[in-house]
């Protein structure tokens, strides 16, 4: 398989950009040399998850738990090495962008089908570009890698250009990820609704059986032979399946990793960790880049339009408080709008300090007066605000919960309001919460046009105004300076005006016992599964 690649003058591939920064955020307890001796065929790897999304789909989906299965089905134009951040060959062996990086050119490999033995062509991506525009609000991460997509037009079975109508700098990285994974013709003649059930893909794992809520199964796809370069091995899967169950119980979980009914698991307590190594248990790491676990605000709504309610709202939680007593004992207090893995983060850790007496004079100076329960209000209104969630982390109740405490302290009543996984999307468009606690992984800082340009899904209801001006700014930058430049300013800008209140930066923790071997992250710090094995099964 060859690897060249060729930028044109002018424009240096996305990786040169920053991406490089993302080699910060290592593997933590990654297997080395298995004392079990070289991979072994066959076997079944078990893995309990917390939550399922309602979609396999992986251009529809963002939920990790169900990102991780959905990312063995399908294969990548790009991949992107996790140590350097470089953006390297995969499906597509070589690529040039113009000088203004508007146009992007790629030759495929001519040797790829799909599950079902279609081929893999330039028409094919060409379809299942054009498709995204048109999705529902569940794709929200590859419709923003395709901002102001024009068209893609064919010039041969293996080769193609994609367009835009502005510079879209970010646009290679979002190829290396599961967003725009390639998806074969029978699953793009479907509807979105049927597309999350059944998925064809030309990934190493083909879709056995899907069991919303209970499980999801994989199967070997046989005769696979054009993996990433940035695996062990390009061919055929080592495992002939991997069975995902939906535990939403975290102590079930590790009860049953402990047990050996499961090999692998995902959400793990910081009370579970010292039980689990001590039995040998295997806890592989690696720090999320993106945006952190935090609370975004609905602008639209009255009560947190107001930025003072906001600032408040940041001095009064105590993050070395919430990361250490509800999360893994490698998550780390947010320190910037961005996670400190992500490329072009700006430090903001000094603006993020926990500060009750400042929380309480800001809201004294803002009007707000404590009751005689302790809560505040203002012209007969009480500070109530409501915060949304869905439980697709164990840790979301309790370090919520927490932050309810904390925020008690300074006059605040925070009302905790849970949604159901496969809701999250029609809650954002809706625009129907005062304030949404999650995060999302991406290893680029265009993650934020993503959420919070005015002119995008924007599930926050943020007017127009000078962000919106950053934000795509930073999106056309093709000079890596300019773009670092306008991103730090962008991250200003939002915790300037406490748009929004990062609280952790989440760390990906999979337990896997000792006979699970091969288990790797990529770059946005989601399991692969291609050079997993098992010694034993």
């Amino acid at each position: 398989m060859g690897s060249s690649y060729r930028p044109l003058a002018g424009l240096a591939l996305v990786a040169a950009l920053a991406l490089a920064a993302c080699g910060s955020g290592g593997q933590q307890g990654a297997p080395g040399a298995s004392p079990s001796g070289p991979p072994r065929p066959g076997g079944t790897l078990r893995v309990a998850v917390s939550s399922d999304a309602g979609c396999l789909d992986p251009q529809q989906v963002i939920s990790n738990d169900t990102i991780w299965a959905a990312r063995q089905l399908v294969d990548s134009l790009t991949d992107q090495d996790p140590k350097t951040g470089q953006v390297t060959p995969w499906l597509a062996t070589a690529w040039q962008a113009n000088a203004d990086a508007t146009a992007y050119t790629f030759t495929l490999r001519p040797d790829v089908t799909f599950s079902d033995g279609s081929p893999l062509t330039a028409q094919v991506i060409k379809e299942n570009f054009d498709k995204v525009p048109g999705l529902g609000p569940r794709a929200t991460l590859a419709k923003a890698y395709l901002a102001g997509y024009l068209g893609t037009t064919v010039a041969s079975p293996t080769q193609f250009t994609v367009r835009f109508n502005a510079p879209n700098v970010q646009f290679l990285q979002g190829t290396a990820t599961h967003s725009l994974g390639i998806l074969g013709p029978a699953s793009l003649a479907q509807n979105d609704d049927q597309r999350c059930q059944q998925v064809v893909g030309s990934g190493p794992f083909v879709l056995g059986g899907y069991v919303r809520n209970q499980s999801i199964t994989l199967a070997k796809r046989t005769g696979y032979h054009w993996g990433s370069p940035l695996w062990a091995h390009p061919g055929e899967a080592y495992l002939d399946q991997v069975e995902f169950r939906i535990v939403p119980e975290s102590g079930v979980r590790t009860g049953s990793l402990q047990s050996g009914e499961v090999d692998a698991i995902s959400g793990i307590g910081q009370q579970d960790e010292q039980p689990l190594t001590s039995a040998g248990v295997q806890l592989l790491a690696r720090a999320n880049p993106g945006l952190p676990f935090g609370i975004s605000f609905n602008q639209a709504k009255p009560i947190v339009s107001d930025p003072a309610v906001r600032k408040a709202i940041s001095l009064a939680i105590n993050r070395p408080e919430v990361a250490g007593a509800v999360f893994n004992s490698q998550t780390k207090p947010a320190t910037g709008v961005l996670a400190s893995t992500t490329p072009d983060y700006a430090d903001a850790g000094g603006q993020l300090s926990f500060d009750l007496n400042q929380a309480k004079a800001t809201l004294d100076a803002d009007g707000w007066a404590p009751g005689a329960d302790g809560i505040r209000a203002k012209n007969g209104q009480r500070l109530s605000i409501g915060v949304t969630f869905v439980p697709n982390s164990a840790t979301n109740q309790p370090a919520l919960e927490l932050i309810q405490q904390q925020l008690r302290a300074a006059g605040i009543d925070l009302r905790i309001v849970q949604q159901p996984v496969a809701s999250l999307a029609q809650v954002q468009t809706s625009g129907d919460f005062e304030a949404l606690w999650g995060n999302l992984t991406r290893a680029d800082p265009d993650i934020l046009r993503a959420y919070y340009w005015s002119g995008g899904a924007n599930y926050y209801r943020f007017p127009p105004g000078p962000l919106d001006q950053l934000l795509t700014g930073q999106a056309a930058a093709t000079d890596p300076a300019r773009r670092a430049q306008l991103v730090a300013e962008a991250q200003h800008l939002l915790l300037g005006n406490y748009s929004v209140v990062p609280v952790v930066e989440l760390t990906t923790v999979l337990g896997a016992a000792p006979g699970a071997q091969g288990i790797r992250f990529d770059a946005s710090s989601r399991i692969t599964l291609a050079d997993a094995w098992k010694a034993e099964d």
